[in-house]
């Protein structure tokens, strides 16, 4: 009689999970962590900076329009985009520090997929109940009670969704102006759009896709591997302590076996005293201090089982540490059985051999070179913000033609000069150039060498340069000179190299 094989599934329906509400240290470390970043990013945008006239007065502004960032007293200007480059690599050498030395520290407490999905958890909590009473909701029928209890649901969470993405519009724009465009219509379409996309996204991710977005989405659990190594410390289950789990019947079972044989042998046997109860471990038999509970299980976001050993799943936000140290209050056992541990203390506390202390695992080499690299690049950026000139330059020559000849054998060169006025208030600025050849320098549309710039903004200014009739630049190929740009007010003063071009008799 033969039998036909089901064929194999590849691909699984995914099942919705419901974590179960706990307290404990690092749920309250990730309340106060949810609590403060998001009220830094919906408060930000309506923090008000003077920056005196005819400047915006929003602390933190991305000015896309006059190509300008603001952050309180700082102003960052297009040609300085290598301040933002900096920041992006100082974010993702802390990235690496993190990881390297507490594993996926950040995923599980300052993610804004974590921290939104943390937020809709409890609103989910709130209006439908517990990890029991959502789970009940789910597998009964439609009905009044169910119908309103979502609809309410998703009512909270679009409201969450609608003003993430509005604030994050109001980073680009006065945000007090904006909100009136945008209640009476009047903003921009790209405005609206963006908060669209925005709220939708934030509504599918935080309230549908969760933990799929962490372990599908995100290319960080694959990489994460390559930053840690066995000093790295990373939520852990001591199964050395907690195996061979049992609860109920067994339990009790188990311990009145090891009462009634420690009486029998005499005050002493196998390293238990006569009434101990206490998981020793001495023989294979022996239970550990694992109850089999599932509290670990039922507090997880993304419905994994740490006790089945470290996986690509597990965000580290410890909340498997709290349902755990609870349970084991309760029933008299030392707290720890799931706790913040490196492969390195697994191996000492199978030995007998007490842990390494915390500050050994975090102050190692990788750390250490980590921490340096950031260090130095943050110390460039700051020296580089505090030296920076409140006036900058740039020369584009104009090489269509490259020269021109003009009546009386004069060789001309044109060129643009950009002048940068980043002071806030208007400014003279005057423009000569240095050079051992007689070069005469004229302005477009201006008397004589200065040109005035008004407070925060550039001016495209057209230079021509004449060499005479007979001198040896007139007559070269190339002749390198220096343009000088001088503020007239401080005396400040910026250059820029770059070339002229004449007729090459040769």
């Amino acid at each position: 009689m033969s039998t036909t094989e089901e064929p194999q599934k590849l691909y699984v329906s995914r099942e919705p999970v419901f974590p179960k509400r706990v307290s404990g240290t690092f749920r309250n470390l990730k309340w106060i962590i949810l609590i403060v970043t998001l009220g830094i990013y919906y408060v930000t945008p309506w923090i008000r900076w003077d920056r005196g006239p005819n400047l915006p007065d929003q602390a933190v502004l991305l000015d896309l329009a006059n190509r300008r960032f603001f952050f309180f007293w700082i102003e960052i200007w297009p040609h300085e985009f290598y301040f933002v480059a900096g920041l992006l690599i100082m974010a993702g050498l802390g990235l690496f520090l993190f990881t390297s030395a507490l594993g996926r520290v950040w995923c599980g407490y300052a993610c804004p997929q974590t921290v939104w999905t943390d937020l809709f958890f409890t609103v989910e909590r709130w209006i439908e109940g517990d990890r029991n009473a959502r789970l009940r909701l789910w597998r009964s029928d439609w009905d009044v009670r169910k119908l309103r209890l979502r609809v309410t649901k998703y009512a909270a969470w679009l409201a969450i969704a609608v003003a993430t993405g509005g604030a994050w519009v109001f980073y680009f724009a006065d945000a007090p102006t904006l909100l009136v465009d945008l209640v009476t219509g009047q903003a921009a379409l790209v405005a609206y759009v963006t908060i669209g996309i925005l709220t939708a996204t934030t509504f599918v991710f935080g309230g549908f896709m969760r933990e799929q977005i962490c372990i599908y989405a995100c290319p960080w659990p694959r990489i994460q591997a390559a930053m840690m190594d066995e000093d790295t410390i990373t939520v852990a289950y001591r199964d050395w302590r907690g195996e061979p789990r049992g609860k109920g019947k067994r339990r009790r079972e188990k311990a009145e076996s090891a009462i009634a044989t420690s009486y029998a042998a005499g005050p002493r046997v196998d390293g238990l005293e006569p009434g101990d109860t206490s998981s020793s471990r001495t023989g294979t038999d022996e239970l550990g201090d694992c109850i089999d509970c599932m509290a670990c299980v039922n507090v997880c976001p993304v419905g994994i089982d740490i006790r089945d050993g470290q996986q690509l799943e597990c965000i580290t936000c410890a909340l498997c540490i709290d349902a755990c140290d609870e349970i084991m209050d309760k029933i008299g056992k030392p707290r720890g059985l799931i706790d913040y541990m490196a492969l390195t203390d697994e191996a000492n506390e199978r030995a007998g051999n007490p842990k390494k202390p915390v500050w050994k695992h975090v102050f190692r080499l990788r750390t250490i070179i980590y921490t340096a690299l950031w260090s130095a690049v943050g110390i460039g950026l700051v020296v580089a913000l505090f030296v920076r000139s409140d006036i900058d330059m740039t020369v584009a020559p104009v090489r269509n033609p490259q020269f021109v000849t003009l009546s009386d054998g004069s060789i001309r060169n044109t060129y643009d000069v950009r002048i940068r006025n980043m002071t806030h208030q208007p400014t003279d600025f005057e423009i000569t150039l240095a050079s051992d050849q007689p070069f005469e320098v004229e302005l477009e549309g201006q008397q004589g060498n200065i040109v005035n710039v008004p407070a925060d903004s550039t001016h495209l200014q057209r230079v021509y340069v004449i060499a005479p009739p007979g001198s040896e630049a007139a007559d070269s190929n190339l002749t390198d000179f220096r343009f000088w740009v001088e503020d007239l007010s401080t005396t400040t003063r910026t250059h820029q190299d770059t070339t002229f071009f004449g007729r090459d008799l040769e």
